[in-house]
């Protein structure tokens, strides 16, 4: 009883004290207090062999002695416990004081994870790291999607659409040949900027349509086929015209890049992946080079977005093309198996646990 007692006093202090904290953002302190209750459970389980049993009593005292504080519900508590015992090597307590900037105990606070992946933590909000732990067991992966997070704004339906349609899987999966076309550093952003395949759910399409059809549906729906695309993506227009020597040409799709600086030509095709649409592509990034790009813009990217493709085409095809190309599939329905559909919380259920 008076080992509970000291627990609970403990957990009230801490929360108390990170409401008081000035130097650190609103975030980091809510995190370090979550991780502080965290490893305080931990630590007595581990010493006094403390079942679960313990959370559900500490949710029930919690919330009648910090009424006016939220989040103490049962289900978060053992979040609390979990966030721990997913980073242990985490010392929020001895982050460098906002007065004597002592960034040296920075490097102690770390620990055995690499200072930009204890800075992407302290960027995510609490919701987000929840998913991210339940639904993503290796780190690697982890850490990749809290980058994607923090460059693209995800909100947590983002996040959750995302790590369904295995985004870290598909990107820089397409076939291309920016290594042979573009400077390394730049050839190494290029891949990792499209990916393969792109997932167009969000369109209603008959079963028999046209790349017209296709086309303006993505239009319609742009800002749910840029955030397909990926961050850093600016759309500039559909068939975009462009006159060589007398004769008109339109583009598909034309996008600039802000992070490439480069603008990039997308291609529709409603079928399978033919020899000649790199031809075609070539064309259309060298015309953009000389008619629409800037001194001091990148060169032109293409991208041939096919329903189907064979690799082995498709490699060969952009083989000895001087302009980058990358070639992808796409889907228009994505089908995903019923232990995943049931095993991914609502975003009504998540904002329901952390309001109570």
């Amino acid at each position: 009883m008076e080992l509970y007692k000291t627990l609970l006093t403990e957990i009230k202090n801490r929360v108390r004290q990170g409401q008081i904290k000035v130097h650190y953002s609103a975030n980091t302190e809510l995190l370090a207090t979550y991780w502080d209750i965290g490893k305080m459970i931990h630590l007595r389980q581990q010493q006094e062999g403390w079942g679960k049993g313990v959370i559900p009593r500490l949710a029930s005292d919690l919330k009648n002695e910090l009424a006016e504080i939220k989040g103490f519900s049962e289900r978060n508590i053992h979040s609390m416990l979990t966030f721990f015992r997913a980073y242990p090597d985490l010392q929020f307590s001895e982050l460098p004081d906002s007065e004597t900037g002592n960034n040296s105990i920075l490097q102690q606070a770390v620990a055995k994870l690499e200072i930009a992946n204890f800075q992407l933590i302290t960027k995510i909000g609490w919701a987000h790291h929840i998913i991210l732990i339940q639904k993503i067991d290796d780190l690697r992966t982890r850490f990749w999607y809290m980058q994607q997070i923090f460059e693209g704004n995800w909100g947590r339906s983002t996040l959750i659409s995302q790590i369904k349609s295995k985004l870290d899987e598909r990107q820089g999966a397409l076939v291309h040949n920016f290594d042979k076309t573009l400077p390394k550093l730049t050839a190494d952003i290029a891949r990792e900027t499209f990916k393969d395949p792109y997932i167009f759910d969000f369109l209603t399409l008959s079963t028999e349509f046209s790349e017209r059809e296709f086309e303006l549906e993505l239009v319609k729906h742009v800002e749910k086929f840029l955030l397909e695309l990926g961050a850093g993506f600016a759309f500039v227009g559909r068939q975009y015209k462009l006159e060589v020597s007398d004769r008109d040409f339109y583009l598909d799709l034309l996008f600039y890049h802000l992070k490439m600086r480069c603008f990039v030509v997308i291609d529709l095709k409603k079928g399978e992946f033919l020899p000649e649409y790199a031809g075609k592509m070539n064309f259309y990034c060298s015309a953009v080079d000389d008619i629409v790009k800037h001194e001091t813009d990148k060169p032109t990217i293409g991208l041939i977005l096919c329903k189907g493709k064979d690799k082995v085409f498709a490699e060969y095809a952009l083989r000895d093309l001087n302009k980058p190309i990358g070639v992808s599939e796409y889907e228009l329905t994505q089908i995903l198996p019923d232990n995943l559909k049931s095993s991914l919380p609502s975003i009504e259920d998540i904002e329901n646990e952390f309001l109570d």
